[in-house]
Formats: C-alpha cells, sequence, structure tokens
C-alpha cells in the first residue's frame, strides 16, 4: 500500500509538471530543493557541508553556505526537470555547445568511451549528441521504485540512450560494443554509499568506480576516451563543453600504467568538478567513510 502510494504521488508529480512552461517547471524545482533538503534531507546536507569545507577552505563561512544552498536549488531543478527535459531538443537555441566536433571526430575514426560528468542537469546529453547522429551505451542502475524506475527509463530512452547493465554484468556487452568500433558512455564523477569515488580529490588512486572500469575498457579495446560536461547558464538554458580527447600512452605491460591512467582521467574532470561544485550532483557526498 505505501510503495503504491509513493509510486502515484511521484506518477502524479511527473505528469503534472509536463503541463508547465519548462521555465516555469524548473523555477518551481529550484524552490522545492531549498525548502525540502535542508528540512528533510538532514544527512546529505551534514556531508554537503563538509565537503564543501574540506574543498573550498579559502572561501568565509558565508560563501560556503551560499554554495550550499545553490547547490539545493540545482538538485531541485534536476527532479522536476525530468517532466521536461525531452522538450529541449525543439529549443536549440537554449543550449550553446563548445567543441562536439571532438566528439565527433572519435566517434568516426574508432571506438569511443564518453566520460560525462553530473553537472548542469546530464540529462540533456543523449540529445546533444544525437546532433552528430551518437547514440551511445550507458551503464544504468534503475533509481528504487517502480514508479521512478519507469519515469526514468522512459524519459532516457526518448533521449536516445541506450542501457548496459551496471557494474560487471555490463563490462563484457561493453567489450563488445567498443572492439566492433562502437559508443559507451560512463559517469566518472561519482558516490557509492554516501562516498565520492571520483574525481580523487587528493585522494590516493583506487580500483573501484569508473576512473578505473573506463581506462582499462580503453586499454582493452584502444578506445578514444572523450570527457564532456554541461552547465547551467539561467533557467533551464545550458552551455556544453567537450575537452580535448584522450588517447592512453603506450603501455609497455598490461596494466603498467593502471594508476598512471587514472590519474590521467581524473586530471581532466576534478578542475572542472571543483569550479561548479554549486552545479555537482554528489556534493552531499563525504570524501571518506566516517
Amino acid at each position: 500500500m505505501t510503495d503504491n502510494f509513493w509510486n502515484g504521488v511521484n506518477l502524479l508529480g511527473f505528469f503534472g509538471m509536463k503541463l508547465l512552461p519548462m521555465d516555469v517547471c524548473s523555477a518551481i524545482g529550484a524552490r522545492l530543493g531549498l525548502f525540502a533538503i535542508p528540512r528533510f534531507y538532514k544527512a546529505g546536507e551534514k556531508r554537503a557541508r563538509d565537503t564543501i569545507r574540506q574543498l573550498c577552505p579559502e572561501k568565509t563561512a558565508e560563501e560556503q553556505d551560499a554554495l550550499f544552498r545553490e547547490n539545493c536549488r540545482m538538485q531541485g531543478r534536476l527532479m522536476t526537470e525530468f517532466s521536461v527535459v525531452n522538450r529541449i531538443a525543439k529549443h536549440p537555441e537554449r543550449i550553446t555547445l563548445h567543441g562536439i566536433d571532438i566528439i565527433d571526430k572519435a566517434v568516426r575514426e574508432g571506438p569511443t568511451i564518453i566520460v560525462s560528468m553530473h553537472l548542469g542537469n546530464w540529462e540533456i546529453g543523449p540529445i546533444l549528441l544525437q546532433r552528430i547522429n551518437v547514440s551511445p551505451h550507458s551503464f544504468y542502475l534503475p533509481p528504487n521504485g517502480r514508479a521512478k524506475a519507469w519515469i526514468a527509463e522512459r524519459v532516457r530512452r526518448k533521449a536516445g540512450l541506450q542501457f548496459l547493465p551496471p557494474g560487471f554484468q555490463g563490462v563484457r556487452p561493453a567489450m563488445k560494443i567498443l572492439k566492433n568500433g562502437g559508443v559507451i558512455n560512463a559517469f566518472c564523477d561519482e558516490g557509492f554509499g554516501g562516498v565520492i569515488r571520483g574525481p580523487l580529490f587528493g585522494r590516493e588512486p583506487h580500483m573501484e568506480g569508473n576512473l578505473a572500469l573506463v581506462v582499462r575498457l580503453a586499454r582493452a579495446t584502444g578506445a578514444t576516451i572523450c570527457p564532456w560536461y554541461n552547465l547551467r547558464t539561467e533557467g533551464f538554458r545550458f552551455v556544453g563543453y567537450a575537452l580535448p580527447a584522450i588517447k592512453l600512452p603506450h603501455e609497455e605491460t598490461p596494466g603498467a600504467r593502471t594508476v598512471d591512467d587514472i590519474l590521467l582521467l581524473n586530471a581532466a574532470l576534478e578542475p572542472v568538478v571543483r569550479a561548479h561544485l554549486d552545479q555537482w550532483y554528489y556534493l552531499d557526498n563525504a570524501l571518506r567513510r566516517r
């Protein structure tokens, strides 16, 4: 009964928000995030504020609080924008792109791993890639709850995303796609169990998570790594950036450069995430386990 109640609430909210203009839908989410997170998500707030203090010691207490509040707005926007995100495909004036030709070139030349980041609203990523006729396969873990899982799959499939199983189950099909010259998408900025796995933020490289997975897949298949991200400019408007493509250096023996490869990929991602913590989804995760 409880599950069905919340499934109904989620579906009602999803379809109800569809009736609104995009900017109104986004603005409502910003207000809801700022209202709800400090009141009903105390553990996440504590982790977020602690992470901000560790990553931004140069900021005053007031500046750190402002960063947290802006992140709350961003989190709320993401939830309500799910209802209208695919609508942006018909409004190209809302997105400015820089460097997508880098991804286009890599895809035409061979297997490619697109490394996305949880900044701005990453759900628009597959929509943007359709401009260069790219529909990547992405590792996908459905959210908890039947309604949420149905909504997430519906929205992402309509955007052109194809799914791979999460974790080890997805490695073999990902290898097959890449060896056939295909394209996969992965996120290397991630949190698991309330702890940030990537970027490293000064911590030692580790073999858990997608930083290690991506470099191993690239080594095994000769794939080019293409990091990219988007940022919110105002309301429901974005600017996207593709970073320089990464071809891993020659390796004398298998596995000899794994740590160096992780550091190389991390060096491309970490400065971007650090510069935009206010728009980073995993800010409410901890840097270390308690």
